[in-house]
């Protein structure tokens, strides 16, 4: 990836990278993510978490999530974590993120994450269909310094409280924040094509989303198999 005005910092195990531009920027399984040069923020970082197992790495995730979503509560309400981990704005898409583990044995080796925040982006001509920047809510710009310098706060803060033990709190406020927590609403499965309605249920430690239908079913998804009807 090539990357103008590029600032590295490293320290304490982790390396975080971030860009003006983007010329090839990737989200999950291949889709794109359109990003306007020096407008956004857009950064990667690499790190080896300690005592993470592999079969509850998406715990990395909610961190995460909840890391990017506490730092855009600052600047407005309606914040949520879209599963598995958009960040959204109402029903608009202001957050995409993208990450990778390599394992070794049965705990996670290293992470790396990759984080696309709409900062102060005015227009979308992509064909994505709900993209929406702080510029747009807010009506002015923001700092993009200042919103990566909360989010690492933020980050770090979770990261200390993962490395404690407190697991159930941080599958307890992801679960708060999350995107249609409460209610009915239409999915469709993108393996038989079937539309659906369902309220959510949870989210299990590998990552997996539980609905329960309106004839009471519980049906079990992973990534991708699931599709949000908006």
């Amino acid at each position: 990836m090539e990357a103008i005005d590029v600032a590295a910092i490293s320290g304490d195990g982790v390396q975080l990278v971030t860009a003006d531009e983007q010329t090839a920027g990737r989200g999950q399984r291949g889709t794109r993510w359109e990003s306007e040069t020096a407008r956004n923020l857009t950064f990667n970082f690499a790190f080896r978490p300690k005592n993470i197992r592999a079969q509850t790495q998406f715990l990395l995730s909610e961190i995460t999530c909840l890391a990017v979503a506490r730092t855009l509560e600052a600047y407005c309400e309606y914040i949520t974590v879209k599963w598995p981990n958009d960040v959204y704005y109402h029903d608009q898409k202001i957050c995409g993120m993208l990450l990778e583990h390599t394992l070794c044995g049965a705990e996670v080796a290293t992470t790396l994450v990759g984080i696309g925040i709409n900062v102060n982006q005015q227009s979308f001509l992509s064909d994505a269909p709900n993209p929406v920047s702080l510029r747009q809510i807010l009506g002015r710009e923001t700092s993009r310094i200042e919103v990566l310098a909360a989010f690492v706060a933020h980050f770090e803060s979770l990261y200390a409280q993962l490395q404690k033990g407190e697991t159930a709190a941080i599958e307890e406020a992801y679960r708060a924040q999350l995107y249609r927590r409460e209610g009915f609403y239409d999915y469709q499965d993108t393996t038989t094509g079937e539309r659906f309605s369902a309220e959510l249920v949870g989210v299990a430690p590998n990552g997996l989303l539980t609905l329960r239908t309106t004839d009471g079913e519980i049906r079990t998804f992973a990534f991708k198999e699931i599709k949000f009807i908006l």
